[in-house]
C-alpha cells in the first residue's frame, strides 16, 4: 500500500484505539490481594480510589502529545439477563459482572467530554453480539443517544467475530468500519499492511497490529517490549502501513501495570519522530475515503 495524498505525505499511519471494558475495580481487588499477597488492592473497595478510571490521564497525555484516539464503549448484558443455567459459571461472572452502565450520568459525561475534545467515540460490541445484528443495532442506538450523534465504527468485545457475517452485521446497522480483526494472544502485521475491504465497497476493516497485554506479558522486560514496538514501527515505515494499536484505559495506571503507560507514550513519540500520521480510526477512515465528517452526520 502507498499512503495517498490525504495523509500529507506521511511515511505511515498509526491508529490509536482504546476498548473501555472496565472503569471500576470490583472483583479484581480481592483476586489480586490474594494472588499477589498484597492487601493494598483492597483499598479501592473501601476508599474513593478508582485505579481503573483513567480517562483524565489518557486525555492529558494525548493532549500533551497533540494526538487523538478512538474510545470504544461497551454495553454488556448483565449476568442475570442470561439463562439461569449460566449463572453458576465462573467465566460468566468474569464476563458480565463489574461492568459500567453506558447511561450512567458519569459515563455519559465522559463520553461527551471526549467527543467535544476531538476524540472518537465508537461501539464496543458486547460479548455475544458478533452474530446478533439486532443486539448490535440496539447497542449502537443507545450509544448514539448518549453521544447525540452517529458513530462510524467500532470493535467487538474480546475480538469476537464470525466472518464475514459480523462485518455484514456491522455494515447493515450503518457502521462504516470494524477494528476487530486480530489476535488477543499474539501481535504483529502477519502480512496485513493495509485496511481490508471485505465487500469491495466503502466498508473498511482495520486489522489490529498489537494489543498491550500480549506485548507486555510475552516480553522479558519493559525494555524488551519496547524493542518489539520499535521493530513494528520500523516494519510499518518500510511497508507504508496502517498500524493499529489497542491500549485498554485501565492499563494507564502505572502503579498496578508498570510499563504500560510508558510504552504507549514512547510508541506515539517515536511514531511521530518517524513522520507517521497518528490519530483515531475515524479520521483515518475519512482520509482513506477522501470524504468529510459532515457526510456521516
Amino acid at each position: 500500500m502507498t499512503l495517498n495524498d490525504s495523509f500529507d505525505d506521511h511515511e505511515f499511519a498509526l491508529c490509536l484505539t482504546h476498548d473501555v471494558d472496565r472503569v471500576f475495580k470490583t472483583f479484581q481487588a480481592p483476586y489480586y490481594a490474594v494472588t499477589e499477597r498484597d492487601p493494598s488492592h483492597l483499598r479501592s473497595l473501601i476508599t474513593d480510589e478508582r485505579p481503573y478510571w483513567q480517562f483524565e490521564e489518557l486525555m492529558a497525555l494525548e493532549e500533551e502529545l497533540d494526538v487523538r484516539s478512538s474510545f470504544y464503549f461497551l454495553n454488556e448484558k448483565r449476568l442475570f439477563e442470561q439463562p439461569p443455567r449460566e449463572w453458576f459459571r465462573w467465566k460468566n461472572w468474569m464476563l458480565y459482572t463489574g461492568r459500567y452502565e453506558i447511561t450512567d450520568p458519569e459515563i455519559v459525561d465522559v463520553i461527551r467530554t471526549l467527543d467535544r475534545g476531538g476524540w472518537e467515540i465508537g461501539l464496543h460490541g458486547s460479548y455475544n453480539s458478533y452474530d446478533d445484528a439486532d443486539r448490535l443495532r440496539y447497542e449502537k442506538s443507545v450509544l448514539e443517544d448518549v453521544l447525540e450523534k452517529s458513530v462510524l465504527g467500532g470493535r467487538q468485545h474480546y475480538l469476537n467475530t464470525m466472518l464475514p457475517q459480523t462485518w455484514d452485521h456491522h455494515r447493515s446497522i450503518g457502521l462504516r468500519y470494524d477494528a476487530s480483526y486480530g489476535s488477543s494472544t499474539t501481535y504483529g502485521f502477519d502480512g496485513r499492511y493495509d485496511v481490508i475491504r471485505p465487500f469491495d465497497d466503502d466498508f473498511l476493516v482495520f486489522p489490529l497490529t498489537v494489543m498491550e497485554t500480549p506485548l507486555l506479558s510475552n516480553a522479558s522486560s519493559v525494555e524488551a517490549a519496547w524493542r518489539e514496538c520499535r521493530r513494528l514501527l520500523e516494519e510499518a515505515h518500510e511497508h507504508d502501513a496502517i498500524m493499529t494499536v489497542l491500549w485498554h484505559p485501565r492499563y494507564m495506571n502505572e502503579a498496578e501495570f508498570p510499563g504500560y503507560r510508558t510504552i504507549y507514550e514512547r510508541l506515539i513519540r517515536e511514531a511521530k519522530a518517524m513522520d507517521a500520521w497518528v490519530g483515531p480510526c475515524r479520521e483515518c477512515y475519512w482520509r482513506l475515503e477522501a470524504t468529510t465528517p459532515s457526510s456521516f452526520e
